[in-house]
């Protein structure tokens, strides 16, 4: 899970809020008795085509790097081990300073300059091993510098389909941008690997490279003349602007979601998935090949079956809550994906059968993951004003992956003095408290419509300087 109340946060729309008028700012508060078609906006083409190519760059890196240091480098399991978290560090360093920072400054600016950093960082691992200059210190540097730079794109581009598209559009916009993610995640690492297995490792990195910089041309091209949002303060009651230490603005991003009943809600929710995801993947892992005795290849295939789920869930997003209510499928999705895995603890054996009721299990997983979140993501877009998009989204995603390290530590835990069996059962049932919060909190009455932020969001300034 992841990209909610009257005072109103964005403006009345006027007659240059078109979608392609250059000095457009998404008329948030429009009606329309439908949805047109993103696909007629040049702007919106070009910002998926970019967010795309960034996407199969780093999905491809993130398979490429460790490869890299494997098989070119002769990387031990404890250097491995140092690359990779070295590589996932930034999340919990800079989330929430990224989303500080892109909401003070234009979303295309951040993904271009983003951009053009990873396709140098990439490159110059590229000259390096061509010319037999690239050691492992490097390569740690490389996934240091694609890391931090992805974690603020990541947050920029999801801001800017908030301020480039209308209220109705954001749910058809998310599916579209999360589609694409979802075939990145796909196809990156099948691509990275096959660079450096079939080709060579400088090969790979400047391929990953070119991804970046193709993004980098066709976020370029953008010509939505975005406006910076005025100071967040003027709508949450605090006298923080643009111009205000980043320490400050991250407080004020970290107030309005705790204050705010929905952006709580999500917030928490969020933690749930991602603590109870981390414990049971831990024990699906030693699970399959130990008690199930699947090989490696088997096991990865039945993962695999994620991706193609993703891409389902991303296009089912685009209707069914304008069918049957943003309430009703965030909540029977979360259920239906996250209680998917309570089938795995009943299987026996490595038949054919084992096999499809765990391809079965993750294609579910995915499909109902992703509608979860593309649906999540347009509310949150919806309920958040202009100033503060980036630091909501960055604050959701500091809470939920910053409990990540803690599941997967349990989920070791419990398989230590349990049986593996009886420890997955606990872990996946452990999954259904993130659709159990959701279920009694005010998501479960949304209806057909995006909500609209009200007065009881705003967040009181606490006690100290200001």
């Amino acid at each position: 899970m992841p990209s909610t109340p009257s005072g109103e946060y964005a403006a009345p729309p006027t007659a240059a809020d078109a979608p392609n008028s250059p000095s457009s700012s998404p008329p948030y508060d429009t009606p329309s008795s439908g949805t047109p078609s993103l696909w007629h906006d040049r702007d919106f083409r070009r910002l998926w085509a970019g967010q795309a190519a960034s996407q199969l760059g780093e999905h491809s890196a993130l398979m490429l790097l460790p490869l890299i240091a494997v098989l070119t480098l002769h990387a031990d399991p404890g250097q491995l081990g140092v690359l990779r978290a070295v590589g996932q560090a930034p999340i919990l360093l800079f989330s929430l300073a990224a989303g500080a920072w892109v909401d003070r400054w234009r979303t295309r600016t951040v993904m271009v300059a983003t951009d053009a950093g990873r396709a140098l960082a990439l490159g110059a691992a590229a000259v390096a091993g061509l010319l037999g200059l690239l050691g492992l210190p490097a390569l740690v540097v490389v996934a240091f510098a694609v890391g931090a730079l992805s974690v603020f794109f990541d947050v920029a581009y999801q801001t800017a389909l908030a301020r480039m598209v209308r209220r109705d559009q954001l749910v058809w916009g998310n599916s579209a941008l999360e589609g694409s993610r979802s075939a990145a995640q796909i196809g990156g690492p099948a691509l990275g690997g096959a660079m450096v297995s079939m080709l060579s490792a400088p090969v790979g990195a400047a391929t990953s490279a070119a991804f970046f910089a193709v993004s980098c041309l066709s976020i370029r091209r953008i010509r939505h003349r975005e406006q910076l949002p005025e100071p967040a303060g003027e709508h949450t009651g605090t006298p923080t602007g643009t111009h205000s230490p980043i320490w400050r603005r991250i407080r004020e991003g970290l107030r309005f979601v705790a204050a705010d009943t929905s952006l709580r809600t999500v917030c928490l929710a969020s933690a749930a998935f991602q603590f109870w995801l981390a414990a049971t993947m831990t024990g699906y892992l030693l699970f399959l090949p130990r008690v199930l005795h699947l090989s490696g290849t088997t096991v990865g295939l039945t993962l695999a079956a994620v991706g193609p789920g993703a891409l389902v869930g991303a296009l089912l997003a685009a209707r069914l809550p304008r069918r049957f209510g943003y309430g009703v499928v965030l909540v029977a999705a979360a259920a239906l994906g996250d209680g998917a895995f309570l089938a795995v603890p009943a299987l026996h054996g490595s038949s054919a059968a084992t096999v499809a009721v765990l391809l079965a299990v993750n294609f579910v997983f995915g499909a109902f993951g992703q509608l979860v979140n593309v649906t999540v993501m347009a509310v949150r877009q919806a309920v958040t004003p202009a100033g503060l998009q980036g630091r909501a989204a960055a604050t959701i995603t500091f809470v939920g992956m910053g409990l990540t390290p803690l599941g997967s530590l349990l989920g070791g835990f419990l398989a230590e003095r349990w049986d593996l069996r009886t420890s997955l059962l606990v872990t996946a049932a452990g999954m259904l408290l993130s659709p159990a919060l959701m279920a009694v909190s005010p998501l479960a009455r949304l209806g057909r419509t995006l909500p609209t932020p009200t007065t009881s969001a705003r967040v009181v300034p606490g006690p100290g300087p200001q």
